[in-house]
């Protein structure tokens, strides 16, 4: 199918994943709307990390320049055993130097991310934002699909659209209202992130920019990221156990004395942020039902360990503009819509799913020899060059893309 003049792709959710979406179908010449119930984009601390592989899509979208200089290169991170206080293994993607145009992890919040992407597209009536708008029906026939909502007045309006993209998160009312199915099941403890302006680099502590600290009773995943104006900022994320409450967890007694048992030291921690979730292992039964589709969080969710998520949806994004750029601007068939479906769950299933359990299970292991055995494998790993190669293109998600891309 050709668009028609006034035609446009709706977008649920100004985030990360709705704003790259925007910005790769508008490169494109399609037209979009992003819906979004906030009255902007929201800062909200939750991923940072941005893989190699997310690094050369937003390259190639041309954003990736804007903000080089305003976030944090990351090319190492370890591992470490909190029981003994060292580190266990070190893994450099300064190896994949040769394989890839930026051999390193980006740290840049997702918020930053998506102002940096609003900026970049610019004010353009071909990229259209409708804030304090809540998204409260979607139907759609086999020509064009509307969406109905509630706009900042609280009067109820409805737009026409050629498709409509849920990147509303994982309790995606769009999802809901196409009756796709969420698969999998949701961890029964929850994490809580707390951040820091500590300078752990001064402590002289051996960690570097991103550490996964393993523990059978309390493990810690340690990230450094850039902050407000030059400010270093260290954000933890540590496992809640069972029976501790809200209250407690988020109280100034409570942050306090998850820090200093993980990380003792004189004097308390300058604490600037924290925040507590639950975690799911979740994946849409498809991504695509007619003319409502599926992307980021809305249709996948997992634990943080790795930073795999929002990745993982920007890849959608990036796979799925491509898929509409083919359909609406040069009619090809769409079945594509199907395999676009088809690629971003293999690519969640065997790779970020599969991937980050793995990793929770690392940093969590409590018999004693299984524990030894996972940590004398991920030490050998490292140390061992093609091991540590291979290791790092299955963590920077290289070889779960290869593996989807290859599915028709």
């Amino acid at each position: 199918m050709t668009m028609k003049p006034g035609e446009r792709v709706a977008i649920v959710g100004c985030g990360p994943v709705g704003t790259v979406l925007a910005l790769a179908l508008y490169k494109n010449g399609i037209p979009v709307t992003i819906f979004e119930q906030e009255p902007g984009t929201v800062k909200d601390q939750r991923a940072a990390t941005l893989h190699l592989t997310t690094v050369e899509f937003l390259d190639d979208l041309g954003v990736f320049e804007d903000f080089i200089d305003l976030g944090m290169k990351a090319p190492l991170y370890q591992f470490g055993d909190r029981q003994t206080g060292k580190a266990v293994a070190e893994f450099d993607h300064g190896v994949l130097a040769d394989e890839v145009r930026f051999p390193y992890a980006f740290q840049y919040e997702q918020y930053k991310l998506v102002d940096s992407i609003v900026a970049h597209i610019g004010d353009t009536t071909d990229v259209e934002y409708r804030f304090s708008c809540k998204v409260t029906g979607v139907d759609q026939t086999a020509a064009a699909a509307r969406v109905t909502f509630e706009n900042q007045d609280g009067e109820t309006e409805s737009m026409d659209c050629v498709y409509v993209v849920a990147c509303d998160g994982a309790r995606s009312t769009v999802r809901d209202l196409a009756g796709i199915e969420f698969e999998g099941f949701t961890w029964p403890e929850r994490f809580v992130k707390i951040a820091t302006t500590f300078d752990f680099y001064a402590a002289e502590r051996g960690y570097c920019t991103r550490n996964f600290l393993s523990d059978p009773d309390e493990w810690c995943n340690l990230f450094h990221v850039p902050g407000e104006n030059g400010e270093r900022i260290w954000r933890t994320v540590f496992p809640v156990k069972t029976g501790e409450t809200d209250e407690y967890v988020l109280s100034e007694e409570g942050v306090q004395a998850r820090l200093q048992r993980f990380f003792p030291k004189e004097g308390e921690y300058p604490i600037a942020y924290k925040g507590l979730y639950p975690v799911h292992q979740r994946v849409a039964k498809s991504f695509n039902a007619g003319r409502v589709l599926l992307a980021g969080d809305a249709s996948h969710a997992n634990n943080p360990i790795g930073g795999l998520g929002m990745n993982g949806g920007i890849h959608d994004a990036v796979n799925l503009a491509g898929k509409l750029h083919a359909i609406l601007n040069k009619d090809e068939d769409t079945a594509l819509l199907d395999r676009y479906s088809r690629q971003r769950r293999k690519a969640q299933i065997d790779g970020v799913q599969a991937q980050s359990m793995a990793n929770k299970k690392l940093m969590e292991a409590r018999e004693p020899k299984e524990r030894a055995r996972q940590l004398d494998e991920i030490r050998h790993t490292a140390e061992d060059l093609e091991l540590h190669k291979a290791y790092l293109r299955k963590s920077s998600m290289i070889l779960g893309l290869q593996a989807a891309e290859s599915v028709q």
